[in-house]
């Protein structure tokens, strides 16, 4: 009577998400699991077309440096280090360090990242990684919003993968109730559209204005004779001088004038608005300008601020990476015969941080010794 109720196994289920059933049943929580493909190809498409966005892009997953693992035992180690560098990775990588760049690169671009871990024929330690493509496949949530579910995507239909615990997936800025991440690229569309107009109007500007075009126009005047052999002949000549390889004169008869077409006209200058669109976009990457050979003003001061910003900036986009590198890792010590616990430990991003540390423990030991220097002329007082 007094027993305690069997737990029914179920996962836990959040009180605040309605339950929306679809057709088929899948997912119960909502109908769009993951990003459309047409988002998808925006983004790709806007990396291509805005080279300082996949600068950027580029330069943050090089940025956030690599990292170890550190275990407590010696022999679990070794492994640990070993299948830190030599892992396989997609079809030509090598060490898990390439496969979390590949991983962060896709959070990055379209807000989720997918990876699988392929076992070894004899089932001790992971063989290989693979960083799979949101093209075929994506993530939902079916029974609680809390345990994410990742599909193959087959002829429309979404199927759920046959041994998930060897499928790491991650979200990149989830919003409160969304089951997708949020790309770093999201509100950029508008504002790249702007700069790419500006630069093909340039483009424009240059093949019209640039590429110099003449117009000759032949005045025969009130004795002269227009033939259409004259103005053919006048035609012949400036082709023959245009031309020519070398340096020739045009010689005509009559009176002829030569004007150079779009000369009255002047390049409008786009400096102002391709730096306030400019300005858009490195607000929103949360990459400092002189990080992009942008050679905008700036003090030192100004400088090194921008630097612990982007410290910041990376030490969250680790936190992000970090998930899938433990799940990793600790499923690799597993299937190797370990159960010790690890951490990982990431390399310091630059040697300005090693600097300020260590100039921090000097001001602090100094601050130590002249507070016991002080405490001890008390007690003698």
């Amino acid at each position: 009577m007094f027993g305690r109720k069997k737990h029914s196994g179920d996962p836990p289920k959040a009180q605040t998400v309605p339950k929306k059933a679809v057709a088929d049943g899948f997912p119960k929580y909502w109908n769009a699991p993951s990003l459309t493909k047409a988002e998808r190809e925006l983004y790709s498409a806007l990396r291509e077309a805005v080279p300082l966005i996949d600068a950027a892009l580029g330069k943050i997953v090089r940025l956030t440096g690599g990292f170890r693992v550190v275990t407590g035992d010696g022999s679990a180690q070794n492994t640990a280090d070993v299948f830190v560098k030599t892992v396989a990775v997609n079809s030509s990588g090598m060490g898990l360090k390439s496969f979390a760049a590949a991983y962060l690169d896709s959070l990055l671009t379209y807000g989720e990242a997918i990876g699988e871990m392929i076992p070894s024929p004899d089932g001790r330690g992971i063989a290989s990684l693979y960083n799979a493509s949101l093209d075929d496949a994506g993530l939902a949530f079916d029974k609680s919003p809390l345990e994410p579910v990742v599909f193959r995507r087959e002829s429309g239909a979404c199927v759920p993968v046959k041994y998930p615990q060897l499928v790491v997936a991650g979200l990149l800025g989830q919003k409160p109730g969304k089951p997708r991440g949020t790309s770093v690229l999201a509100g950029l569309p508008f504002v790249s559209s702007v700069l790419l107009k500006i630069l093909g109007s340039l483009k424009t500007n240059w093949e019209r204005i640039g590429d110099v075009r003449f117009a000759v126009t032949y005045n025969p005047g009130d004795n002269g004779v227009f033939t259409e052999e004259s103005a053919r002949q006048i035609a012949d000549e400036w082709k023959k001088a245009m031309r020519s390889d070398t340096v020739c004169d045009f010689v005509s008869l009559g009176d002829v004038s030569i004007k150079a077409i779009g000369a009255d006209n002047q390049l409008p200058d786009c400096e102002v608005p391709v730096r306030v669109i400019l300005e858009q976009i490195v607000a929103k990457l949360g990459i400092p300008p002189f990080l992009l050979g942008l050679s905008w003003s700036s003090t030192e001061r100004m400088s090194a601020q921008q630097a612990d910003i982007l410290t910041s900036e990376l030490e969250y986009y680790r936190a992000a990476v970090e998930p899938a590198i433990r799940k990793i890792v600790g499923m690799h010590l597993r299937l190797s015969g370990y159960n010790c616990g690890f951490d990982i430990v990431w390399d310091n991003i630059n040697l300005q941080d090693e600097v300020e540390l260590s100039r921090a423990r000097l001001n602090n030991a100094n601050a130590m010794q002249i507070e016991s220097q002080l405490g001890l002329e008390e007690s003698d007082e």
